[in-house]
């Protein structure tokens, strides 16, 4: 997991999660933290485990690292974080040592983890992990929340 520490590491990394964290500072309903990506990583890597699904550890946690990072750039721009954290991810994979094969791998989750897919991929079951990450059953915010009810998390599940 050396170029995984070494995404968390990364110098854009950390200054785009400073910048998020400040956006982030007083919002009321889930938040974009480091919590957040190392649960979508751990639940993806127990999902693809259940369900036989090839993963390699490295690109499920740099994914899972990265896929949210470019959100700051959604409050401040405009631009759909899964699009903006593509664009952060890529030289930050590349200065740690992912080659071309890993990082469309690791790019492919992070533009499709807003995306259902139809089919049991690695990318269907990272979008499942992004959603299923949140407790949605303990937040006082639940009520206010403008994801659909069936998106929600009322009960513990997996």
């Amino acid at each position: 997991m050396n170029r995984v520490n070494a995404v968390w590491q990364h110098e854009t990394y950390q200054s785009c999660l400073s910048k998020l964290k400040a956006w982030e500072e007083k919002r009321e309903f889930c938040r974009h933290t480091p919590e957040h990506f190392l649960d979508v990583a751990r639940l993806t890597w127990i999902l693809a485990l259940e369900q036989g699904i090839p993963a390699k550890k490295e690109i499920v946690y740099a994914a899972g690292l990265l896929h949210d990072i470019g959100r700051f750039r959604q409050y401040e721009e405009g631009i759909p974080h899964e699009q903006a954290s593509a664009e952060l991810a890529e030289q930050i994979l590349r200065d740690c040592g992912f080659d071309e094969e890993e990082r469309e791998q690791i790019l492919e989750l992070i533009r499709e983890h807003r995306t259902k897919g139809q089919e049991e991929t690695l990318a269907s079951l990272f979008y499942r992990a992004d959603k299923l990450s949140r407790s949605c059953y303990s937040c006082p915010a639940r009520e206010k929340c403008d994801w659909p009810k069936e998106k929600k998390n009322l009960e513990i599940r997996i």
